[in-house]
């Protein structure tokens, strides 16, 4: 079967490794050293059954048309590119590693809820600063996991597998998505709360999930960021246009809230912005999805894909 890569060619030996590399080179008809970033670039389309995509390409819909011959989409990264409409609509298969990407957000946002939970972050900068002694109790008298509550925005593949992942905590954790329903958040431990600013009210923490589209652009609004208690933590590792940005800056001036922030709006932010200077804030440069060795699990997802594709199995990972 040919077979293209659609993607990042300087990305092709850190999603591949070398096994996986020969494996789809015995698997597929396949030039895994000329990797193109747009539909264009792939010579003779026509004769291309398989695409396999990851970040970095990008898609003109309409080019997809000259592939004639195609027959399944497996995307790497997550899924629901622009081509992946017109694909669906002509009954192509697509495969997404949606799922292996949430791994590593998952277990990002639980160490950062753990760890700001823990008053880790401030508590470093003042002993580094004072260099004495810090006496926890009398200075941080209500630190730690336990019995807090959690607030989670959005029941979608990383907050769910955030939700699970606080199941062997002894937390108490709140959920806001209007698509889900009372069962499908109890069978994840968590109490559905229709109204955000509510669940704000009554959570320690608040972490961010929900996709960026119309509906969540500034969901996290200045109304939801007045309620959330004194000493509240907001943990973003989704995308920043969920939070307005500047009723955040505000509360945090205040020295009311704390955040935690893997993305901002922009990303990256524009130098001398003042959440790199607030010392409430803890800022990391979008490192919470797959990154550096973790890149080999989506290879080797879209690999198990492409395997399952050729012996006439369905995708165990389909695009929703």
């Amino acid at each position: 079967m040919r077979a293209a890569l659609l993607m990042d060619p300087a990305l092709v030996p850190f999603v591949f490794a070398p096994a996986a590399r020969a494996r789809l080179g015995d698997l597929l008809e396949i030039d895994l050293e000329d990797a193109a970033t747009a539909l264009a670039g792939i010579p003779e389309p026509s004769g291309v059954e398989l695409l396999i995509v990851g970040w970095g390409a990008k898609v003109d819909p309409d080019e997809l048309d000259s592939f004639t011959a195609l027959r399944a989409i497996v995307h790497w990264s997550g899924g629901n590119g622009a081509m992946d409409g017109p694909a669906s609509s002509r009954g192509i298969p697509i495969s997404s590693a949606r799922a292996a990407n949430a791994i590593p957000v998952a277990e990002f946002t639980l160490a950062m809820i753990t760890l700001a939970a823990k008053d880790a972050f401030w508590a470093s900068r003042t002993y580094t600063a004072e260099q004495r002694f810090i006496d926890r109790e009398a200075e941080l008298p209500d630190t730690g996991l336990y019995l807090t509550t959690v607030g989670i925005v959005g029941a979608s593949t990383i907050g769910r597998l955030v939700m699970r992942k606080l199941q062997s905590s002894e937390v108490r954790v709140l959920l806001f998505d209007p698509y889900a329903s009372p069962p499908d958040a109890a069978a994840l431990g968590a109490e559905l709360i229709d109204d955000l600013a509510v669940l704000a009210a009554g959570s320690d923490l608040l972490s961010i999930h929900a996709p960026e589209m119309p509906s969540t652009i500034g969901m996290v609004s200045a109304e939801v960021l007045a309620a959330l208690p004194d000493g509240a933590t907001v943990i973003n590792t989704a995308r920043g246009a969920l939070i307005d940005q500047e009723a955040l800056v505000a509360e945090l001036r205040t020295g009311r809230l704390r955040a935690v922030l893997d993305v901002t709006e922009p990303d990256p932010l524009p130098a001398g912005h003042p959440l790199y200077e607030l010392p409430n804030v803890f800022l990391t440069p979008h490192l919470a999805g797959s990154m550096g060795n973790e890149l080999r699990r989506l290879g080797e997802t879209a690999l198990a894909e492409v395997e399952r594709f050729l012996v006439g199995a369905p995708f165990a990972h389909p695009a929703p």
